[in-house]
């Protein structure tokens, strides 16, 4: 199996979103989901060799299901059309900066960062951020970084946040409402067997800038 193979039940599953196609493909589904979870664990234990907190980490502990949640959706098709996983040191269970990684029909790519904190929490790292601009800035505006993420990924505000100047020096980063960064992939990237390995690479380009959130968060 390789991870075309994967793309390849995930576009049959967009054009027959249905309980009665997935149940008659079931076995199908266990077999590609298997094969992610093994190339997820692979992405899993290369993060590990340079972070502790990620030794003891299962890729079923950090996947998301397929089963879409349609209770307030106007679309109620049953299943979502990507498989994804969110790779932290309480696997999918984390509201700190983390790595995501997304494969679907409509979008491959590798992300980290900090999605959608509380206001609580938006506030202490924006502090956080403006009082070590300099070091911050260091962080996340490497050649290395913006070689492989060129730009914030998420949301963001029209203007200032309560209580910062329009016209403050770090404006861009004070509008920001999520701290994240996004590296697409197209499926040629798969075609390597060593992908998982690269893509942990890719991912720990960014493990500085986690560890500054995730200690402002706790601090």
């Amino acid at each position: 199996m390789t991870m075309r193979d994967v793309l390849a039940f995930l576009r049959e599953l967009a054009a027959n979103n249905d309980r009665a196609w997935f149940n008659a493909h079931k076995a199908e589904y266990e077999a590609v989901r298997a094969y992610w979870l093994e190339n997820v664990q692979k992405i899993i234990d290369r993060l590990a060799v340079d972070d502790a907190s990620l030794r003891f980490i299962e890729a079923k502990d950090c996947a998301y299901r397929i089963y879409r949640d349609t209770r307030f959706s106007p679309d109620k098709t049953p299943y979502k059309r990507y498989f994804s996983s969110l790779i932290s040191p309480r696997g999918r269970h984390f509201d700190g900066a983390c790595y995501y990684v997304h494969f679907g029909v409509d979008e491959i790519g590798l992300y980290s960062g900090l999605w959608n904190p509380e206001p609580k929490v938006l506030k202490k790292v924006r502090k956080a951020i403006i009082d070590n601009v300099d070091e911050f800035r260091g962080l996340v505006e490497t050649p290395e970084v913006l070689a492989l993420y060129p730009d914030w990924w998420g949301n963001k505000l029209k203007t200032a946040p309560k209580g910062y100047d329009r016209n403050h020096p770090d404006i861009d980063l004070l509008r920001l409402t999520e701290y994240g960064r996004c590296h697409n992939l197209d499926i040629s990237f798969f075609d390597d067997p060593s992908w998982p390995e690269r893509a942990a690479e890719i991912l720990a380009v960014l493990k500085p800038m986690n560890d500054f959130l995730n200690y402002s968060i706790e601090e």
